[in-house]
């Protein structure tokens, strides 16, 4: 399996993605070749500098790098030499099975649309993400692909969101919420209402509207809301683990009994701080695309990027793809083509 790396993406670029494609051929559950797609010096260098020789990490150049300020459209038709349109090249032509990228989010998803198209039947792709729950890991969709959805992408969420769930949480039904602000079924706005009665109808093991606070105490699996929405919900949780964070570390400080207490409790805090972390699901899929996209966030670790490769390599093997497309025929497909 041949796993393309945007070397160029994230803030910390070409240094962080040779350690993160090095950390995943090493991985013992790893049976994969890593192509890391960019500046061919720098690339070269920053594997030089790890003192790692790995015959399984190949290197392709890609003379121009798309900022994480630009406007994604422009982006993707004036740079074509970019590192993530030649990965998304390496994609189309077949030369890899997956593409990872930590760079501009806007530009791998239109380079995605652009570059590999939608699976048949998808009307807009959707990127998903894990919560961490009390129970398991959640599957939340869409954080920021669609930012104005119609009922039909809420249904096409629900069930791409249910098939990857299943394969790579491992869950044989999971449980499928609709993010709204109440749980009766006429709560909502007009499309939330007309995307429930379709969810309803879909097959999937749908549970109805699930609230906010519901999201993080495991109530489904799957949830579904609209980009725009999922995009502010998951920056909020992001701020509020960091704050929590930051208010312990100065409550610690204040006294020589809190530092003790919390010397006794670390085994705890490292417990639950690996339960909250994003790095250790890696990235976020980019559900629909004709080809297995993971899109890491920008700030990723070594272990976030290394995660994500693993993601995309369990994508790959699980054929995730044909799934959804087997999911979106019959039943699911002429329902998807209510307006």
């Amino acid at each position: 399996m041949r796993i393309a790396v945007d070397a160029m993406g994230g803030d910390r670029g070409p240094e962080l993605m040779a350690r993160a494609a090095i950390g995943a051929v090493d991985s013992d559950s790893s049976k994969l070749d890593i192509i890391l797609v960019g500046d061919q010096e720098q690339v070269s260098a920053a594997l030089r500098k790890s003192k790692r020789n790995h015959s399984s990490i190949e290197v392709v150049h890609a003379s121009e790098t798309v900022g994480m300020s630009e406007p994604p459209a422009s982006a993707i038709r004036k740079k074509k030499d970019s590192s993530i349109a030649v990965a998304m090249r390496l994609l189309k032509e077949g030369k890899a099975d997956a593409l990872v990228s930590a760079g501009n989010t806007g530009a791998v998803v239109a380079g995605s649309l652009v570059s590999i198209g939608r699976l048949h039947g998808v009307s807009r792709p959707a990127i998903a993400t894990f919560f961490p729950t009390e129970k398991r890991p959640t599957v939340f969709l869409d954080i920021g692909a669609n930012s104005v959805c119609t009922p039909k992408n809420l249904l096409q969420f629900g069930v791409m969101g249910a098939v990857f769930a299943q394969y790579q949480l491992g869950i044989q039904r999971p449980r499928v919420g609709l993010l709204n602000i109440g749980e009766e079924r006429s709560k909502g706005t007009d499309m939330v209402r007309a995307a429930y009665g379709l969810l309803e109808k879909s097959g999937v093991n749908f549970v109805g509207n699930v609230e906010g606070r519901d999201v993080m105490a495991g109530e489904a699996d799957v949830v579904v809301c609209d980009g725009f929405v999922g995009n502010v919900v998951l920056k909020f949780t992001e701020s509020i683990l960091s704050f929590t964070s930051q208010m312990v570390r100065r409550e610690i400080k204040k006294s020589a009994l809190a530092k003790v207490g919390a010397f006794l409790m670390k085994r705890v805090f490292f417990s639950f701080r690996s339960r909250m972390d994003y790095a250790e699901y890696g990235g976020a899929p980019l559900l629909g695309i004709n080809g297995v996209v993971i899109i890491c966030h920008g700030k990723s670790s070594v272990r976030a990027v290394k995660n994500a490769i693993l993601m995309a390599q369990r994508s790959v093997s699980h054929d995730i793809n044909a799934h959804i497309e087997e999911r979106f025929r019959g039943s699911v497909n002429d329902l998807a083509n209510v307006s």
